[in-house]
């Protein structure tokens, strides 16, 4: 004899999944009309959340789409930024020891010098 059980019901945490399933409860409580299981919801009405799924969707695509341009603007990025930090490393190298009597006139190339002395942590 097989054993019943009261069934798993799983509602994914991805966005788009949960959004496919809102649209598809939402499109057979509009099928079942006034017979819709779904008219006891306390609290919670389907007739003004069910209308906000096809938009949350649009905005959910546009988010997906603006994620990869992104991805995509950050690899071209990155195809010189190390160079660029490169430069502007061997540039604040070549400075410092042009103007190692004078480190604040790094200043003027836009550099930030800290001129303070260190603090020395405390030995344990």
């Amino acid at each position: 004899m097989a054993k019943t059980t009261k069934g798993r019901v799983t509602i994914s945490a991805n966005a788009r999944e949960s959004l496919a399933l809102a649209k598809s409860v939402y499109t057979k409580h509009l099928a079942d009309a006034d017979k819709s299981v779904l008219l006891a919801l306390d609290g919670l009405d389907w007739a003004v959340t069910g209308p906000k799924i096809d938009p949350c969707l649009a905005k959910h695509e546009e988010a997906e789409t603006l994620s990869r341009k992104a991805e995509e603007a950050y690899r071209q990025r990155d195809a010189s930024l190390a160079e660029i930090i490169e430069i502007v490393r061997a540039s604040k190298n070549l400075l410092k020891g042009k103007y190692s009597k004078n480190p604040k006139a790094l200043g003027d190339w836009g550099y930030q010098v800290d001129d303070t002395p260190p603090v020395k942590k405390p030995t344990p």
